[in-house]
């Protein structure tokens, strides 16, 4: 498998985690590479990423390829269970990347444009947004280890990078123990580790400045 990724893409490290979760060998084609760059239009002429080529199937979006990994490469970890489980596992991700990943990429993308183009009231239209949702995954976060119960889910995965870059862009508010000590737990999984430690040399990418921490 080959699997066409920049390290410090949100979506990049979703597809990562799972990865990384059930040790699955692949060819990182990291798009820090021209050659890489090259072979990804190839495949996909939007060069969006991250995009999984196994032999002859391309396998595009981030939540696509984790269950295709599931489904063709099977491993110890489980992370879209059977029947209603997987069901809710599968709002969960969906959530993070509408109402979490969505939103913190509307407030960091717009510090690329040009001053005069910046977008002031869909940022703040975006920050409400993260206002909104994170007392709500506090609220369900009570009694649980991870989103959706007590295994390591797609939801998780989805939920690592959301949080990580979300809590740079839109600090998490203190009053939100509970979802800032899932963030802490997040980063502490080895999967999820190894991801942000790939990513720390490119963290002068990130335009409202990275923080001294995580």
């Amino acid at each position: 498998m080959k699997l066409y990724a920049h390290p410090f893409s949100s979506y990049c490290q979703k597809v990562l985690i799972a990865l990384y979760e059930n040790a699955l060998p692949f060819d990182y084609r990291n798009l820090e590479d021209p050659q890489a760059n090259a072979e990804l239009a190839a495949l996909w002429p939007l060069k969006r990423f991250p995009v999984l080529q196994d032999g002859k199937r391309t396998v595009l979006e981030s939540s696509t390829i984790i269950e295709y990994l599931q489904c063709h490469h099977p491993g110890p970890q489980c992370l879209i269970p059977a029947g209603d489980a997987g069901i809710k596992v599968r709002m969960l991700d969906r959530l993070f990347d509408s109402y979490v990943m969505t939103p913190m990429q509307k407030v960091v993308l717009d510090q690329l444009r040009p001053e005069s183009e910046r977008d002031s009231h869909g940022v703040a239209e975006a920050r409400e947004i993260l206002d909104s949702i994170y007392p709500w995954l506090d609220e369900r976060l009570e009694g649980r280890r991870w989103i959706a119960g007590d295994a390591f889910t797609l939801a998780d995965c989805s939920a690592a990078p959301s949080l990580f870059y979300a809590d740079w862009a839109h600090e998490i508010p203190p009053v939100h123990a509970r979802l800032r000590a899932y963030r802490a737990r997040l980063l502490s999984r080895p999967s999820v580790a190894r991801a942000v430690d790939e990513a720390r040399p490119f963290r002068h990418y990130f335009p409202l400045g990275a923080p001294d921490r995580d």
